[in-house]
């Protein structure tokens, strides 16, 4: 089963795709830390991705997609895997389409969180961490401890501006996914993003297993 987790900045994706692929068995297919794995294991593609980053460039899309590629072909991806922040845009979801038909597979389902976006604002701004832990609190919903608090920094991607900047850019380059992969014929599937974990990870699970 291949499914692609689609949903703002902050909508959770990360937190349900993880606990989707320990449920499911398959793995999680971040871009983001299969392009950090790639460069930390010094894989050719990883080499060709560090000349991008170095120069403080964006990596590729024909870079992205070959670690995709190498990522779809390794043995633990072949009951299926789950895309989390992949693809970003129409262009890219293309792309993944022709890697999947390759290998006999196709993309089985779509899974949105659905989050307003006043909320993602105030997780994501909200949102501390630790410099010395690495470890993530939230201003109102979990308050870093006393001993930490006066450590604890507000990530620049977590300010406001930068948030709703990155709410609108997803605005205009992915949600457009979602009427592309209903148009495609997948299974697209909205789930309410804004209540509990547990309860969030329950639909998905009832919409993957009517």
């Amino acid at each position: 089963m291949d499914l692609i987790l689609l949903g703002a900045p902050g909508a959770g994706k990360g937190t349900q795709g993880s606990r989707l692929a320990e449920t499911l068995g398959i793995p999680k297919v971040a871009t983001g830390d299969i392009l950090r794995e790639s460069v930390r294991e010094k894989t050719p593609l990883g080499l060709k991705a560090k000349e991008y980053m170095d120069a403080g460039e964006l990596v590729p899309d024909e870079v992205i997609l070959g670690l995709v590629h190498d990522a779809l072909a390794s043995p633990a991806a072949e009951n299926g895997v789950i895309f989390d922040g992949f693809p970003r845009n129409v262009k890219q979801a293309e792309d993944l389409g022709r890697i999947l038909e390759k290998a006999g597979r196709r993309v089985d389902g779509v899974i949105v969180l659905e989050v307003p976006d006043d909320a993602i604002v105030e997780r994501m701004s909200g949102r501390r961490t630790d410099p010395d832990t690495g470890l993530v609190y939230h201003v109102v919903h979990n308050p870093p401890p006393a001993e930490v608090a006066g450590r604890v920094i507000q990530r620049a991607d977590d300010h406001e501006d930068t948030v709703r900047h990155r709410l609108k850019v997803y605005a205009e380059q992915t949600a457009p996914l979602i009427s592309f992969y209903e148009r495609e014929g997948a299974v697209v599937s909205r789930v309410d993003g804004t209540r509990e974990i547990n309860e969030v990870q329950a639909e998905i699970l009832r919409v993957l297993r009517p």
